[in-house]
This record gives C-alpha cells, structure tokens and sequence, in this order.
C-alpha cells in the first residue's frame, strides 16, 4: 500500500486481491455458528492467496518465488473446496458465490500461469 511494488499492478495481484475482498463479503452472509470454523478458514485462506503471491513476488530466486506461488495456488484450491462445501450446506446461492467463483477462477489460471512459466527456466 505505502511501498507500492512492481507486483501491485500485476493481473494475478489484483484479482487476489478481489478473491480475498469477495470472501469477506460471501462469508459475512454464513450462519453465526461458521464464525470460527470455515469462515475463519476461508478468510485465511483467501489472505494466504494474496499474501503469498506479494511475497513470492519480492523473492529473487525463481525457486523459492515458485514455492510462494504453489503455497497461494493450494490456498486457492482450499478456498474452492470449501466453497463447495458452503454451498452443499446451502450457506448461499449460487447467484451470490459467482463473484468469488470468478476470482478463484481467474487466480487459479494466472498463478499457473506464473509457475509454469517460472519453471521453463
């Protein structure tokens, strides 16, 4: 925020930054009783995504960069499994969890993108 890095105009940035956003706002409509179960590990887990990739960026061995990058994709598929989880429990509507299934999408892609890309190297 203060620093502004290279890696906050990167596409991959960005739309972690709208997954995480969108999490917040999806697990605000869970039940009360999730409060300390899966909306904290969503939460997390969408931070983790954001979080990771800004370290990862700022990491200047391709390796290790990658390994903060693998960290942020296991995080997106967390946040997708748990999702579905949600949504089988019918803590939302499918109208309502686009948003987040089109950041996790979009985030998924990029970040694979990114380490396919790093390890051709």
């Amino acid at each position: 925020m203060f620093l502004q890095p290279a890696h906050t105009k990167l596409d991959v940035y960005l739309f972690s930054q709208t997954l995480a956003l969108e999490c917040y706002k999806i697990t605000k409509l869970f039940p009360t009783d999730e409060k300390f179960a899966m909306v904290q590990q969503i939460r997390k887990a969408a931070l983790s995504v954001h979080l990771n990739i800004a370290e990862g960026c700022s990491r200047k061995s391709t390796t290790e960069r990658n390994r903060y990058f693998e960290i942020a994709r296991g995080s997106v598929i967390e946040i997708d499994s748990a999702i579905d989880i949600a949504y089988k429990l019918a803590y939302s509507t499918m109208d309502r969890l686009k948003p987040v299934g089109e950041s996790i999408i979009n985030t998924f892609k990029l970040l694979s993108g990114m380490i396919a890309k790093n390890t051709q190297h």
